[in-house]
């Protein structure tokens, strides 16, 4: 009996608290978005990839000595390989039989010009891999906290850094108040226990996330700015700040959880005013660490973005790294986001068809044929 199953992840857009979250309990606002990346598992006669997005079609690789073997030397397979081991590494500590299989990816995060939005692509491909292996092999073992622990360990093995807070959107969806695990942290624990069973068993001290719901009565619009940019280099030029200017390094971190605070304080209590003054707050916050780490985190085009939204009543800010990408806002109004929308379109600004993602990782497809 032949079996495939096809899951969907969301990718994710930052709303408050970047750079910050990378330091211990500082709180992040993350939220899932409606652009997915889908993976298919199928049983096989040997185990195959197909990644869609990078062209590779059935590429041969193999499990051998707890480590996973790919007949390609593409260093885009990187953030793959690793999923595959550490969710194959945990299939056999729990003394799981694993079958062949055909992996496949698609993506619709990037627009189909293959030009990049920061929708969280590498996260998003990579809970996909773990959540459809583990739906695929041991769907019992397929929850929820099992797959972002999964996942997060295998991005930051591959990635060396992060917050993880792209693979928590990923994995559960929605709006989240998220603060990190810490990226050395976890390296440095995984290192001592070298077993997945173990580290998913382990208390992450750092790591929190709950659940945060929007108010209906506010109204989420994204814009994108026509320019990439290098969310590595920015964090590194802002994480240089604490050891050349602590002090100003040291007012952004409680600037930003004090924004932050009040962005989620008034999501929750459906204060748009609270929520537009958290959103602004951060904005003002991440224009100053900037300048102090002699960076633009917000450029002129991500300004006019956030300054039309403050003009029609409601709040932007860039979302994620800045420098480029996405900007995001909130309107307090349907008639004020779609004014919004015409006013970015006249300022060359592209407005995304984007809205949050309920639900996280979830299965949509299971066949069984003869």
């Amino acid at each position: 009996m032949a079996k495939s199953i096809t899951v969907k992840v969301p990718g994710k857009l930052m709303i408050a608290g970047e750079f910050a979250v990378l330091e211990p309990y500082q709180d992040l606002a993350v939220m899932a978005v409606n652009r997915f990346v889908y993976a298919n598992v199928s049983d096989a006669d040997s185990h195959q990839l197909t990644l869609s997005d990078f062209s590779l079609h059935k590429v041969p690789w193999s499990w051998r000595e707890t480590d996973i073997h790919i007949e390609s030397g593409d260093p885009r397979l990187s953030f793959v390989k690793e999923a595959l081991r550490v969710t194959y590494r945990y299939l056999e500590e729990q003394g799981l039989p694993i079958r062949p299989m055909h992996v496949l990816t698609r993506s619709e995060l990037d627009d189909t010009s293959g030009v990049k939005y920061g929708l969280g692509s590498s996260a998003a491909i990579v809970t996909s891999i773990v959540a459809g292996v583990l739906h695929f092999q041991a769907p019992k073992l397929a929850e929820k906290d099992t797959i972002f622990r999964l996942a997060a360990l295998s991005h930051v093995i591959t990635q060396g850094n992060g917050s993880g807070a792209d693979v928590a959107a990923s994995t559960y969806g929605g709006l989240l108040q998220f603060s990190s695990f810490q990226a050395d942290w976890l390296l440095e624990a995984y290192k001592e226990t070298n077993s997945i069973t173990e580290m998913l068993k382990k208390d992450w001290k750092y790591y929190k996330s709950k659940p945060i719901a929007l108010p209906d009565n506010v109204y989420f619009c994204v814009g994108w700015t026509g320019s990439a940019a290098s969310t590595k280099d920015l964090v590194n030029q802002v994480r240089l700040l604490k050891v050349n200017n602590a002090e100003a390094y040291n007012k952004f971190l409680e600037d930003s959880k004090n924004a932050v605070s009040k962005f989620l304080t008034g999501a929750e209590n459906g204060d748009l005013l609270q929520l537009f003054q958290g959103i602004k707050a951060n904005r003002k916050a991440l224009d100053q660490v900037g300048k102090a780490a002699d960076t633009s985190i917000e450029t002129p085009d991500l300004a006019v973005l956030c300054k039309l939204a403050e003009h029609l009543g409601g709040a932007g800010k860039p979302s994620g790294a800045g420098g480029g990408d996405c900007g995001i806002a909130f309107m307090p109004s349907e008639e004020t986001a779609k004014e919004l929308a015409l006013a970015w379109e006249k300022e060359g600004i592209k407005v995304l068809t984007i809205s949050p993602s309920i639900g996280g990782e979830m299965v949509i497809e299971e066949n069984d044929s003869i």
